[in-house]
């Protein structure tokens, strides 16, 4: 401060000892360094170097979320099978499995035969397979009773089938193709025919001759006579063996 002091004291002597364009220069001068603000040399400046800020945290990238997966498709329900049908009239092969005689089955007893080859529909698929029995009642049965009856009498009805592990109810007829007739052994009904025929022809004889001999005559001829009738009526048995066809016909359709 005293060294300003001092310049401004010159600065006025100089002015009144003479004035001319110089001195009027070099007090403008002076002014314009009056003019400065005065600097203090003892402060202490806070110069410190600015701190480097952080450079700001870059803003996480969003992860797109996931789609959740979806489900996959359940699987289309099946369509139902188609019904496998035999239309009535159709024919199945079996073969019985035990010997049916008239001389020891009665009628309501029960046969079994068993399908021999597989039955089709008509897409080609199999509704019967090999091997299913078939159960049958005996309906009729009876003997032949003389030469005219070339058959005797036998009638099987088919029931049930199974296979496959059920049962399933069967509305058909049955035909045994190899039936066959074995004569029985003379019994005392076919010995009573002989002696009928006997007495008949000797009382005949008495009647014709009047005399033993006639009567002996009567009876050979009656006699022979009752044998031929015998024969004539001896029973036969109706006979299917074991292994034999039994001829199946649906009489109406069989569906599964």
């Amino acid at each position: 401060m005293a060294a300003k002091r001092l310049s401004l004291l010159t600065l006025v002597i100089l002015t009144a000892c003479g004035g001319g364009g110089g001195d009027r220069a070099a007090a403008d001068s002076l002014s314009r360094d009056l003019q400065r603000l005065p600097v203090d040399s003892s402060a202490v400046l806070a110069d410190h170097p600015a701190v480097a800020q952080p450079a700001p945290a870059p803003k996480p990238t969003p992860v797109a979320a996931k789609p959740k997966p979806r489900p996959a498709p359940r699987p289309a329900a099946p369509a139902p099978p188609t019904p496998r049908m035999l239309t009535s009239g159709t024919v199945v092969a079996t073969t019985i499995e035990s010997e049916v005689s008239s001389k020891i089955h009665k009628v309501g007893e029960k046969v079994t035969t068993t399908v021999a080859s597989d039955v089709a529909d008509a897409q080609g698929r199999v509704v019967i397979p090999a091997g299913a029995t078939v159960t049958m009642t005996i309906t009729e049965i009876r003997e032949s009773e003389n030469k005219g009856d070339k058959t005797g009498k036998l009638t099987l009805t088919p029931t049930e089938i199974a296979f496959g592990g059920l049962s399933y109810q069967l509305e058909a007829s049955a035909q045994a193709l190899d039936r066959k007739l074995v004569d029985r052994k003379t019994n005392a009904g076919d010995v009573a025919k002989v002696g009928a025929g006997a007495a008949a022809g000797a009382l005949v004889g008495r009647v014709i001759g009047g005399n033993t001999k006639g009567a002996v005559i009567g009876g050979i001829l009656g006699g022979a006579v009752g044998t031929q009738r015998a024969v004539e009526t001896q029973d036969r048995d109706v006979v299917v063996p074991a292994g034999s066809r039994v001829e199946l016909t649906l009489g109406g359709d069989f569906v599964i």
